[in-house]
């Protein structure tokens, strides 16, 4: 049965969950201060890489993003299809390369526990690397080749699943939500009550400052701050071929990606740090992820540096996404993404449209 569904957050978990909602006959409506423009979405990489973020004791999750991977491709094919804009979905691969000894164990440490959960991912040497992203210092020591992690242009994305909500008849309410009082309604900073037969948390690290939640039996969600850049080349800069795909590294035990966008533009990340709502760029953190970007690929010294961003991504106690009925009449939640936002999307929202059918 069709309902008058409500959705708090204009990132990619509310904005994907709307578009899908709309296309099973609910009247959605998203309420955000400027949907598709908001939080961690709009400043972070778009990587789609379930076998690179593997980590070690968290297999459970790791099983979860890999089912989310398989939809990724059908997700952005009917996506571009509805809003007529490419998403800039890349299936090239990703590259994780060791700079030094050291680091180089650390990854066949992690190549090691890749392959015993069935992953997909092949040893390579330094001249084996160098071959596949020319733009890779000669002084590596060697990496790991994931054909099956992939990229989305973030930022084109969420231009995408906005033209095509309203296409399904999403409407937008340009706000911020206050509290949440019985209703369900939403109580907006400016005074105005939004009421619907389904409310769906999607605001990550937003949900602290709503009021009204007591009760609703969630998990924290903590801001874990990230530092991320964006680099373009100059006119003269000899950039083509640099980086033909995704790399993420190790450099003296601190990791670092580079995500190349079909334009030219490198997006370089990202630092993790427990920082509160901290949403400053420090000089120092810019300066450390630059050094290693430059020491893996040198030929950045050629880029302009377009942006600075800090971001603050939602994570739960367990690193796992908060997906369900919350304790409160008629309220549910999708939050608690952390890293994971964009590869978590498609598989988020199918969820969301099954637990609104009554589906298990």
């Amino acid at each position: 049965m069709a309902s008058r569904v409500l959705i708090v957050g204009g990132g990619v978990i509310g904005l994907s969950c709307a578009w899908q909602l709309a296309g099973q006959g609910h009247a959605v409506t998203v309420v955000a201060p400027d949907a598709g423009h908001d939080g961690a979405s709009w400043v972070a990489a778009g990587m789609l890489a379930p076998v690179t973020e593997a980590q070690f004791g968290e297999a459970g999750l790791t099983t979860l993003l890999l089912e989310a991977a398989s939809r990724w491709k059908e997700f952005a094919t009917t996506l571009e299809q509805e809003s007529g804009h490419e998403v800039g979905y890349d299936e090239t691969g990703t590259l994780t390369v060791a700079l030094d000894a050291s680091d180089r164990d650390h990854l066949l440490h992690l190549l090691e526990y890749q392959h015993s959960l069935g992953l997909t991912a092949h040893s390579r040497t330094g001249s084996a690397c160098r071959a596949l992203v020319p733009g890779l210092t000669p002084a590596l020591r060697g990496g790991i080749d994931v054909p099956g992690d992939h990229q989305v242009d973030n930022r084109a994305l969420l231009g995408a699943l906005l033209a095509a909500g309203r296409a399904r008849g999403v409407a937008f309410v340009a706000g911020a939500v206050a509290s949440l009082v019985p209703g369900p309604v939403a109580v907006l900073a400016d005074g105005r009550r939004l009421d619907a037969d389904c409310l769906l948390l999607a605001a990550g690290t937003g949900l602290r400052a709503i009021a009204g939640l007591r009760g609703a039996g969630l998990p924290e969600v903590r801001p874990v701050k990230g530092h991320i850049l964006r680099l373009g080349p100059t006119p003269a800069g000899p950039t083509a071929g640099l980086l033909p795909r995704t790399v993420r590294g190790l450099v003296r035990g601190r990791t670092v990606y580079l995500v190349p966008r079909h334009d030219g533009s490198v997006v370089v990340g990202a630092t993790v740090e427990e920082r509160g709502d901290d949403r400053s760029v420090q000089a120092g953190a810019v300066h450390q992820l630059l050094s290693d970007a430059r020491d893996l690929v040198p030929g950045l010294d050629e880029f302009e540096l377009l942006e600075a961003q800090a971001g603050l991504r939602p994570a739960t106690p367990d690193n796992r996404p908060c997906i369900g009925w919350t304790d409160l009449p008629g309220v549910a939640v999708a939050t608690g993404h952390y890293r994971h936002g964009f590869l978590l999307a498609p598989l988020t929202a199918a969820r969301i449209v099954d637990l609104l059918a009554a589906r298990t």
